[in-house]
Parts: C-alpha cells; sequence; structure tokens
C-alpha cells in the first residue's frame, strides 16, 4: 500500500488510488479527517463532507491539495435526501464522476433506555443509518451510469459504510447508537448482495475504541485510559489513521474480491476479553 497512509508526512511510494474520485462524509474531523487524508495520500481526489465546522473542512482541503491532488469542502447534512443529492451531483460535475464512497458522518445522543427521547432515538438513526442509506443510494447510481472503467479500477465502484464493534457488542445508555449501527450492518450486507452483479464492491469498517473527540472523555486521562483498556486484549487505544488505513485497502484493487465483508479495527475488543480466562 506504500510507505503510509498517517499523518506523518510520508507519502505513498505506490499511490493505490491514482486518479479516483472519492467522497467522504463527516470528513471535517476525526476518523472521516484522517481517512479523507489518507486517501488523498494514496492518489485519489477527496471531496470533504460536513455539516458544521467549515474551518476545520477547510484545513482538511489544505492537507489534501498538499498532496496534489484535487480537494474541496461541501457543507450538507446527510439526513437530508435533498442535499445528498445535491451534493454527490455536484461532485461528478465537478470532478466527472465517483468512485469510492465513505460513508463516515455520525454522531451519539446518549442516554439511559428509559430517558431517552424520540429527538435523541430519531436523530442518531436519521444520521448513522438512514444518512449512509442516501449517500450509497446516490454513489450507486453513478457507478451504474458509468460501469467499469479497467484503467482506474476493476470495480465499477466502492462503498463502504463506518460501522462499529457495536454492530455486535450491546452497548447500555446507547440503544440509539447500537442500533443505528447493527442497521447497518445488515444494510451493507444487503446492499453488496443486491449491487455485487453490477461490479459494485460494498463493505464495511467496523472500529473499536478510537482518539476521537465523539469519545474523549473515555481515553483523555490515565486512569480513563487504564479503564479502556481493560477491553482491549492488544493493549493500546487505537488511532484514526488505523481507520484511514484499513479503508484505503478496502477501496483499493488489492481487495476486489472482498465484498459483503465487515472489517473489525479494533484491536481484539470483539473477541471478548472478559472471557480470556474462562468467564
Amino acid at each position: 500500500m506504500g510507505s503510509s497512509v498517517s499523518e506523518g508526512g510520508r507519502s505513498s511510494s505506490y499511490p493505490l488510488l491514482k486518479g479516483q474520485k472519492a467522497l467522504v462524509t463527516g470528513a471535517n474531523s476525526g476518523i472521516g479527517r484522517a481517512t479523507a487524508i489518507g486517501l488523498g495520500r494514496m492518489g485519489a481526489d477527496v471531496v470533504v463532507n460536513y455539516v458544521s465546522g467549515g474551518e476545520a473542512a477547510q484545513d482538511v482541503v489544505r492537507q489534501i491539495e498538499d498532496l496534489r491532488v484535487r480537494s474541496y469542502a461541501h457543507e450538507a447534512d446527510v439526513s437530508q435526501e435533498d442535499q445528498v443529492v445535491e451534493m454527490v451531483s455536484r461532485m461528478v460535475d465537478e470532478l466527472g464522476t465517483i468512485d469510492i464512497l465513505v460513508a463516515n458522518a455520525g454522531l451519539q445522543r446518549d442516554a439511559a433506555a428509559i430517558d431517552m427521547t424520540t429527538s435523541q432515538w430519531q436523530k442518531v438513526l436519521d444520521v448513522n443509518l438512514t444518512g449512509q442509506f442516501l449517500c450509497a443510494r446516490e454513489a450507486a447510481k453513478e457507478f451504474l451510469r458509468r460501469g467499469v472503467v479497467p484503467e482506474v479500477s476493476k470495480s465499477a465502484g466502492k462503498i463502504i459504510c463506518m460501522s462499529s464493534v457495536h454492530q455486535m457488542i450491546p452497548w447500555a445508555g446507547h440503544v440509539n447508537y447500537a442500533a443505528s449501527k447493527g442497521g447497518v450492518m445488515m444494510m451493507m450486507e444487503t446492499l453488496a448482495q443486491e449491487l455485487a452483479p453490477h461490479k459494485i464492491r460494498v463493505n464495511a469498517v467496523a472500529p473499536g475504541a478510537i482518539r476521537t473527540p465523539i469519545n474523549r472523555s473515555a481515553w483523555d486521562s490515565p486512569e480513563s485510559e487504564a479503564g479502556l483498556l481493560r477491553f482491549i486484549p492488544y493493549n493500546r487505544v487505537g488511532d484514526p489513521e488505523d481507520i484511514a488505513t484499513a479503508v484505503a485497502a478496502l477501496a483499493s484493487d488489492l481487495f476486489d474480491y472482498v465484498v459483503g465483508a465487515t472489517l473489525y479495527v479494533d484491536g481484539g475488543m470483539t473477541l471478548f476479553p472478559g472471557f480470556a480466562t474462562g468467564g
């Protein structure tokens, strides 16, 4: 995959995604930011989607442009159909097409189940699940229109859904989030089944504990990090670049025969380490 997709300034010696056009939603911070920059480092032109934090999004654009590929920021709420349709339409107009969708935008509205409002429930489902569906639907339309371009990629397009270990691990106090990610898993697999005959590959990445702003309280002190590490056999909290590397690999032709799969990037969290001594 080249030397690295980290932000350490090293460039890839083999640009796996050269000439491809990628859209990353929720790309102005955290995993989305690292992924957008990582795809740029692999040679892709990248659209940086955001719903707030425009200045941060423009900073991501500048970093990608420094890699000598094209980039621009686009403000859109992925839960709003008209905004998603316009975002993909603009990308096709400006960059010519879309080859890679990373449906990353997501949020949490945490509460105990008995205290959770319908607003908290619906907001998370609207962004985390419906938003991914809308983006995938619009990207798939363009993939089907264009078909396979062999000199670009073996597939007509790649959709990578950002899921979570909580698509399989229940998470008390986060029922809306866990339900949304369980839905992402089945949505991804169903889309993969439906679109694979058209040479469109749909897969997911499921992060574990990653150092991002959304979960800062879980790792930003020695005490909280020590508590978190009890759930991670590999004994370190992940970095956004760990996810960026996984996404770049899945988007490349190196993974051309991977269809409908979830790649867990979690340091072993889904091994249920509490049972390592027999439960």
